[in-house]
């Protein structure tokens, strides 16, 4: 049966390598990640959303390298109702979700193997094992449970910081180019591991590997591919992220990075757009322009701030944190209306 898998994991290495796996053995994969607290309800409530869309039958919501707890597995459950077309599943290694494991058939917990492990060990007795996806496995397996005496032990550390530090991409607006940016550097990975010293070759390379992803055509800084790489991004998604202030057209970010050299490379592209707009999730505001409007009178406005007319910023003291872009697109278009009308 062809099954439409909706895979929500964690933000780490494990969280991903988990996804990895699913990725080498299925192609009607949507993938999720999400940390702790409100954005796993926030994830799994997108999920619904989504397969709910897609009008299909036989629909796998897998978990993975996240716990529960009993209030929100009954809280799953309940959601899924008596909708046979959705089956769930959870693998964790987690110890803190012991109780909710015992009171649910389709947890599965073990504390002694990661939850890529979990993840691989299942798919790979059932579709076959694959020697470089298995020694990654293990990699990662090494270094989630801290077996420090393992060989692998040293390369999964590596892992473990390349992945944690691969923040070029924002997953809040980008998720799906996040997640194949971090699958592009577990698949680079894989030429090290037969190597002297992998380790080291790997620590050597991340820049490199990185560059890799980015690169579309001639070579350049990581910074400059980075940046232009987010331009792209957002021309494919300036319709939905459009913003307007007195009739000055802009457009919306939120925790972009960079945002002088994504912003003056956006606007540099886009001649139609008058001022760029980051928000953060620390409440504070970055404006950028060329030349069309003075943005530290809109950043006085907008958030008590100020700065140069093409560079600006400042706080936005209402603004609340979320894990989705909608809801913070609706507070600055709120906070727009409010400005305006007050003028």
């Amino acid at each position: 049966m062809k099954y439409n898998i909706f895979h929500l994991s964690h933000t780490d290495l494990d969280g991903y390598g988990c996804q990895f796996v699913i990725k080498n053995y299925f192609k009607n994969v949507k993938f999720y990640n999400s940390n702790y607290g409100k954005e796993m309800d926030e994830r799994y409530a997108k999920i619904l959303e989504d397969i709910k869309i897609l009008n299909a039958k036989s629909n796998i919501i897998l978990i993975t390298d996240l716990n529960l707890t009993l209030e929100q597995a009954k809280n799953f459950e309940e959601k899924i109702g008596f909708n046979k077309n959705i089956k769930l599943m959870l693998f964790d290694h987690h110890q803190s979700g012991q109780e909710t494991e015992e009171r649910n058939s389709w947890y599965l917990l073990d504390t002694k193997r990661c939850a890529t492990k979990i993840t691989y060990d299942f798919f790979s007795s059932i579709y076959g094992k694959n020697d470089n996806l298995s020694k990654l496995v293990n990699i990662i397996n090494a270094v989630d449970i801290w077996q420090s005496d393992d060989s692998d032990f040293e390369l999964g550390k590596v892992c473990l910081g390349m992945i944690a530090n691969a923040k070029e991409l924002n997953r809040i607006m980008f998720d799906e180019a996040n997640t194949q940016f971090m699958f592009s550097l577990l698949e680079q990975s894989y030429k090290f591991f037969d190597k002297k010293e992998p380790h080291i070759l790997l620590e050597d390379n991340i820049h490199a590997m990185k560059k890799n992803f980015f690169k579309t055509d001639k070579n350049n800084t990581l910074s400059n591919l980075v940046s232009k790489y987010n331009v792209k991004l957002l021309n494919k998604m300036r319709d939905k992220m459009t913003i307007s202030y007195k009739g000055h057209k802009g457009i919306l970010t939120f925790n972009i990075g960079s945002a002088s050299a994504i912003g003056n490379d956006f606007l540099t592209s886009n001649s139609d757009y008058d001022f760029f707009m980051d928000v953060t999730s620390r409440k504070t505001v970055s404006f950028r322009a060329n030349g069309k409007v003075d943005v530290s009178k809109i950043a006085a406005e907008l958030a008590n701030g100020g700065g140069h007319p093409n560079a600006s910023g400042g706080a936005l003291s209402n603004f609340k944190d979320s894990f989705s872009y909608d809801i913070v697109k609706n507070q600055i278009t709120e906070l727009i209306k409010s400005k305006e009308g007050n003028k």
